[in-house]
């Protein structure tokens, strides 16, 4: 007889909704957000942390929800681009991106934006340097990531007010 795995018990604040639930002690973050919750913008690329397709905000920062067990988001705090989107708090950068065709196939584009917004909420006015150090761990094969530093730079200009630089 297969033997069951026990459960545990979770509670946890998804886009600012407290959620409760058992999770398999094996599950990880990324298929309960995906599979459970329906919150598919969390994409699944690598599965080993390396691409930052499953990027999210945990507790205030930036990780790879491949890389977290859900049992591991029990008190936690987590926004996935779904939640950053509602919200209106990367409103400005999506514009970004789809002006300057910073997107284009768009799998890695949500973990990317997230990615940005931590970067603008740390530096405001970043350097393309800080901008492509802080994307270093996505992987985009579309874009070649030009259009996606300009996009972040220009949401930055745009709200320091100091124009862009390109």
């Amino acid at each position: 007889m297969p033997m069951i795995p026990n459960l545990v018990p979770i509670t946890c604040t998804i886009n600012g909704e407290t959620v409760s639930l058992s999770v398999s002690p094996r599950e990880m973050l990324a298929d309960l957000l995906r599979d459970r919750l329906g919150l598919t913008a969390t994409h699944l690329g690598c599965e080993h942390g390396a691409c930052g397709a499953c990027t999210i905000v945990y507790d205030g920062r930036t990780a790879r929800a491949c890389l977290l067990l859900a049992a591991q988001a029990d008190g936690a705090v987590i926004e996935t681009l779904e939640g950053a989107s509602a919200s209106g708090r990367i409103a400005a950068l999506q514009r970004a991106f789809h002006d300057r065709g910073a997107l284009q196939c768009g799998f890695c584009t949500p973990g990317l934006l997230l990615a940005a917004a931590e970067v603008l909420a740390e530096h405001p006015a970043p350097s393309r340097d800080a901008i492509r150090a802080a994307l270093s761990g996505h992987l985009c094969r579309c874009t070649g990531y030009q259009a996606i530093v300009d996009a972040i730079e220009a949401t930055a200009a745009a709200a320091t007010g100091a124009g862009s630089r390109r």
